[in-house]
């Protein structure tokens, strides 16, 4: 997929989230490079092209809700939601939350997922794949069948061998598409 938005997305991400050095990644891994998205989505200009890049990957899949484990995929549910619902269409947001909360009605899912709905997880990284399985766990518990998953950046280590033998795999970018070649530190 090229466009305008996507070009812009890689140079917003290229300029504001890419460091290099050495790095302790959440799979335990050590990184020459470190991707700090969050740098990237609570930025406005990024955020509406992520959910018009969003809207592009998913507008035919006939999903009724888009999430992932919290905390990258927070705002980019949001700027897709914000996005269907600009082109007259609903759409569900959702968060997974790494561990129930102890109070309240300690559920992980938070937004509304409903058994049967067809749902896209996401998530801003994908490394190994990982966390995105925790995310893809706790929706299928709920009864809904998971039809894509998607991510801004896939560091390409592993996440599309797991994922894309079961689910549509729309990563928006690769490592490589940023400019970097992944080195042992």
């Amino acid at each position: 997929m090229s466009s305008p938005a996507r070009a812009r997305l890689l140079e917003l991400f290229q300029k504001r989230a890419l460091s290099f050095g050495r790095f302790k990644l959440a799979s335990g891994k050590e990184s020459n490079y470190y991707i700090n998205s969050k740098k990237v989505l609570f930025n406005g200009e990024a955020v509406g092209l992520l959910g018009e890049i969003l809207w592009e990957l998913t507008k035919d899949l006939q999903i009724q809700a888009i999430g992932g484990l919290e905390v990258g995929a927070i705002p980019m549910a949001t700027a897709a939601v914000l996005h269907y619902q600009q082109h007259g269409l609903p759409l569900e947001g959702f968060f997974v939350r790494k561990q129930a909360k102890v109070h309240g009605s300690q559920e992980r899912i938070e937004g509304i997922i409903e058994p049967g709905f067809r749902v896209a997880v996401i998530d801003d990284v994908f490394t190994q794949g990982t966390s995105v399985l925790q995310a893809i766990a706790e929706v299928e518990r709920r009864g809904a069948s998971v039809v894509a998953v998607s991510c801004i950046v896939d560091r390409l280590e592993g996440a599309r061998e797991r994922l894309a033998p079961r689910y549509l795999y729309l990563p928006i970018f690769t490592i490589r598409d940023l400019g970097v070649e992944h080195q042992e530190p």
